[in-house]
């Protein structure tokens, strides 16, 4: 009971924060004018989303379709999907990779970094990864108001990399299929949330960065 309860929560503020990005969003014409800026990309950066077998938030679905249309239109090379099995027993990379494979992004320029928890890791572990795999020119791809929260923190790891939020307004004009992916690829078992894993201070910390073992 409690854990269904977590997931409504944890739910119903997806569908809250999508709906607020539209004070953060740009308007289409002014998104792709700051894509082509610097584009090509060698790779982006995709930060996970928790998943449930029975719902696609619109989060997800949103950066999941922003990192399509990137690759789609030859504005990245590679993508990196980033996440950990954080609050549902599904690894979010991995859900990530499949879903943009279904839509058609070949498997050999999809990576996936499985070891973060929050935000701020997706990028710092995904960086290094990129980093790792000799990618050179990298952004983050994502909601618009997860990209405004990353740039502090990233300029702080100096983590050299681009900011390149989707557009609310482009995303409606994409025709949206039902994809079925095999989900139980993904799944953890005898999974345990990080909420039960962390006292609040501890996930408070890993919000800010102090649980990552930073490279010299």
């Amino acid at each position: 009971m409690k854990k269904n309860r977590n997931l409504i929560i944890m739910f119903s503020i997806s569908a809250l924060l999508f709906g607020s990005l539209k004070l953060f969003a740009k308007s289409p014409d002014k998104t792709i004018a700051n894509v082509e800026i610097n584009a090509p990309y060698d790779v982006i950066i995709v930060p996970g989303v928790p998943y449930n077998d029975d719902y696609w938030s619109r989060v997800l679905m949103g950066r999941i379709y922003w990192s399509y249309y990137l690759y789609n239109n030859g504005y990245t090379k590679n993508i990196i999907y980033s996440g950990s099995a954080v609050y549902t027993p599904y690894v979010e990379s991995k859900i990530m990779a499949m879903y943009g494979e279904r839509l058609g992004i070949p498997k050999q320029n999809i990576f996936i970094e499985t070891n973060a928890e929050h935000s701020v890791e997706n990028v710092y572990y995904s960086y290094n990864l990129a980093k790792e795999l000799g990618f050179k020119k990298v952004a983050l791809a994502t909601d618009p108001f997860q990209s405004r929260m990353m740039k502090g923190p990233s300029k702080r790891m100096d983590v050299q990399i681009d900011f390149i939020p989707f557009s609310i307004e482009l995303l409606d004009t994409m025709e949206i299929v039902e994809i079925e992916i095999p989900s139980e690829q993904a799944y953890v078992e005898n999974f345990i949330p990080l909420t039960e894993r962390e006292s609040f201070f501890k996930r408070l910390g890993g919000t800010f960065g102090r649980n990552i073992e930073f490279k010299e």
